[in-house]
């Protein structure tokens, strides 16, 4: 299987908080996964912890190689650019590089990734990741149960059910 490819700045295990949420289920299109998860309109419908979704320099909803955009997440303000958008005939990759607009102690820096990937048997891998720099991911690194961890659990478990009912 393959593996998110990660920028030096956010190798898990060297930033403050790192989180790994995946599922393989069958019988799932690809193709709507993807769909489903590069159009940034689809998102508060199957993602709660998501909304005020702002696109720049574009009129689309659809994310691209080029998209700079903003949502709120986690109570956070979260600014971000792609950083990686390939999707080829068995496998899909979508990153983009968020901040906060915070300074000091306020500030969060992170990378969050997914991948698709379709497997033998009519299987579908979903792998989302994210590393987080800052203290306010310090904070979430310590709380039990992560909010990160179940947060994208949710928007995977949720981009699933999306599909399947659509």
């Amino acid at each position: 299987m393959n593996e998110i490819n990660w920028t030096e700045k956010f190798t898990p295990g060297e930033t403050d908080n790192f989180v790994s949420n995946e599922v393989i289920i069958k019988d799932l299109s690809f193709e709507k996964v993807w769909e489903y998860l590069s159009d940034t309109s689809y998102w508060e419908k199957y993602y709660k912890n998501s909304s005020d979704i702002h696109m720049y320099n574009q009129e689309s909803s659809v994310l691209n190689e080029e998209t700079r955009f903003r949502f709120k997440t986690f109570g956070f303000d979260v600014e971000a650019q792609i950083e990686e958008f390939d999707k080829k005939n068995d496998i899909a990759r979508l990153s983009w590089h968020g901040w906060n607009e915070e300074t000091g102690d306020d500030f969060l820096d992170v990378y969050h990734a997914w991948l698709i990937e379709k497997l033998p048997k009519n299987r579908i891998r979903i792998l989302t990741q994210e590393s987080q720099i800052g203290v306010p991911a310090k904070a979430m690194a310590n709380e039990t149960p992560n909010p990160m961890m179940n947060g994208h659990q949710a928007w995977l478990d949720g981009l699933v059910a999306y599909t399947k009912a659509h």
